[in-house]
C-alpha cells in the first residue's frame, strides 16, 4: 500500500506539472484557425548554376523545411509550384518579413585568406579595403558550411556572443591544415558574403573545432548569434532563392465553424465517458477519471513541443481520446471474466490488467512502428502527425495501466467485492464461470454429453 500511495503522489505531481504547463504556455494554432503568412520562393540560376534540375529542387524543399520547421510538428506547408517555385506557408506569422529573414538567406559560410602584397594584405585601389579569396588547402579544396558538423551559441571571456563550430573530419582536417599555413596572418569568415570576422591565426588549430565572434567591440547580438546558429544548423541553401510573392492569409474558418467544433468535440468526449460509467459503473467513473487526466498529460506536452493545432490535430485529439479508452475496456472486462471466475477482487483486478496486458501492447506496439517509419520517410506534415501519435500512445499506457491500475487499488483495496453492481455485474454471476467449469469436468468425469 505505501507503494500505491507514492504513485498516487507522482501521479498527482504530473497532473499539477501538466495544468501549470497548459495554463503558462501559449496555444499554437494553425493557419486554418488563426491565419499566417503565404510565401513563394523562386530558385535562380547562376554563373555555375544553368539550369535549376529536379534534384536541385528537392534539396532546396529539404533545406527550406528545416529552416521553418525543425521537429516536424509546426505544420508549416513547403509544397513545390511548377519547376523551380516553392510554395511556403507559415502559420501564426502574420508578419510576412519574419520570414523573409529566415527564408531569403543562403546561409553560405566562407573562410577566406589575404591576397598578399609583398609581406602586406593587398588592398582595392578604389576602396582600400583589403582584398580577400577563397582558402584553399594544398589540394585545391575550399573549407564551407558544408564542412560543418555543428553549431552552437555560447559566450567567450568578455561575455560576449559567439557562434562555436564543429567540423566533420574531412572539414578538421582541411580547418587544421590552412590555420597551420596561415599562421600569423588572418583569415576572414564570411556569413553570406558579409565579413564576420577576420581574426589573426596566432597557432594552428587542430581538432576541428572554431569560434566566430562579431565584428566590432559590442560582437554579436542574442538574435544575430541564434539566427546564425539555426541557418547553418539547417544547412546552406544549394542555390540562391527569391521570394517573389508574399501575402498575409486570413484563417479560413469561421469564428462560428470553431465554435461548433469545439461544441461536437465536447459531446463527443462525453459521450465516451457516460459509456464507461454506465458499462462498467465505479471502475468507469475510475477510467474517466484517467481519460482526463491523459488528456490533461497529452495537451500540455503539444505545448511543451510547440505543436500547431488544425482542425483536423484538434479532431485528431479527441479521437485520440476515445481510442484511449480500449486499454481500459479491455481490462475491465479481463476482471469481470476473473470475478465471474470466482477469483477474489484483488486477484481479479491483477489478473485482469496482467492478462489485458499482451494484447494491449501488441495493439499499441504495430501503430508505434508504423509512426517511426512516418517520422523518418515522411514529409514535414506527416512527420508533426507520426509524433503526435506516438507522443498520444505512449501517455495512453500510462494513463491505462499506471493512472488505473493505482486507482483501482486505492479504492478497493484488498477487499472482497460484496457489491457486484459496482462492477456491472449481478450477485448471482460472481462464480458462475467456476461453478460451470466444475459442472463440465464432473460431466465428463462419468461420461455425460451436453
Amino acid at each position: 500500500m505505501k507503494n500505491k500511495l507514492i504513485m498516487f503522489w507522482v501521479i498527482v505531481a504530473i497532473v499539477i506539472a501538466s495544468i501549470i504547463t497548459v495554463c503558462k504556455m501559449p496555444t499554437k494554432l494553425g493557419l486554418d484557425l488563426v491565419g499566417g503568412s503565404r510565401i513563394v520562393l523562386e530558385a535562380q540560376t547562376t554563373n555555375s548554376i544553368r539550369k535549376i534540375t529536379p534534384d536541385t529542387m528537392n534539396r532546396l524543399q529539404t533545406a527550406i523545411e528545416k529552416r521553418v520547421n525543425k521537429l516536424g510538428v509546426s505544420e508549416t506547408s513547403v509544397a513545390q509550384v511548377g519547376d523551380k517555385r516553392l510554395l511556403i506557408e507559415i502559420p501564426g506569422v502574420m508578419n510576412s518579413k519574419e520570414a523573409e529573414k529566415i527564408l531569403g538567406k543562403t546561409a553560405q559560410l566562407e573562410f577566406k585568406q589575404p591576397v598578399m602584397d609583398g609581406n602586406i594584405q593587398a588592398r582595392d585601389p578604389k576602396t582600400h579595403a583589403p582584398v580577400w579569396e577563397s582558402a584553399k588547402t594544398a589540394e585545391g579544396e575550399t573549407l564551407t558550411g558544408e564542412d560543418l558538423k555543428d553549431a552552437n551559441i555560447g559566450t567567450n571571456q568578455a561575455g560576449q556572443w559567439t557562434v562555436s563550430l564543429e567540423f566533420n573530419s574531412k572539414g578538421a582536417q582541411k580547418f587544421g591544415e590552412l590555420t597551420e599555413k596561415w599562421v600569423g596572418k588572418p583569415m576572414a569568415i564570411y556569413f553570406d558574403g558579409e565579413e564576420i570576422s577576420a581574426p589573426v591565426i596566432n597557432e594552428p588549430i587542430y581538432g576541428g573545432r572554431a569560434e566566430i565572434s562579431g565584428g566590432g567591440e559590442s560582437g554579436f547580438s542574442p538574435e544575430e548569434a541564434k539566427e546564425m546558429v539555426d541557418l547553418l544548423k539547417a544547412g546552406a541553401l544549394p542555390v540562391p532563392s527569391q521570394i517573389i510573392q508574399e501575402n498575409t492569409v486570413g484563417p479560413t474558418l469561421g469564428a462560428v465553424s470553431i465554435d461548433k467544433s469545439k461544441t461536437a468535440s465536447m459531446i463527443g468526449i462525453g459521450l465516451v465517458m457516460l459509456f464507461m460509467l454506465l458499462m462498467y459503473r465505479l471502475p468507469g467513473f475510475i477510467a474517466d477519471i484517467a481519460l482526463i487526466i491523459y488528456g490533461l498529460i497529452l495537451f500540455a506536452l503539444f505545448k511543451a513541443f510547440g505543436v500547431v493545432l488544425t482542425l483536423a490535430g484538434i479532431a485528431g485529439f479527441v479521437l485520440s481520446i476515445g481510442m484511449a479508452v480500449d486499454a481500459n475496456i479491455l481490462i475491465f472486462e479481463r476482471t469481470k471474466e476473473e470475478l465471474r471466475a470466482g477469483r477474489n477482487l484483488f486477484t481479479a483486478i491483477n489478473s485482469g490488467f496482467d492478462r489485458a496486458w499482451t494484447s494491449i501492447i501488441d495493439s499499441n506496439m504495430t501503430t508505434m512502428l508504423t509512426c517511426v517509419i512516418l517520422y523518418f520517410l515522411g514529409t514535414s506534415v506527416v512527420k508533426g502527425f507520426a509524433l503526435t501519435l506516438f507522443i498520444g500512445i505512449i501517455v495512453s499506457l500510462f494513463t491505462a495501466i499506471t493512472v488505473t491500475r493505482n486507482f483501482m487499488h486505492l479504492i478497493f483495496g484488498t477487499g472482497e467485492l460484496k457489491y457486484p453492481g459496482l462492477f456491472g455485474l449481478r450477485k448471482e454471476e460472481i462464480g458462475q464461470a467456476a461453478v460451470f467449469e466444475e459442472t463440465k469436468r464432473e460431466k465428463a468425469r462419468f461420461g455425460i454429453l451436453d
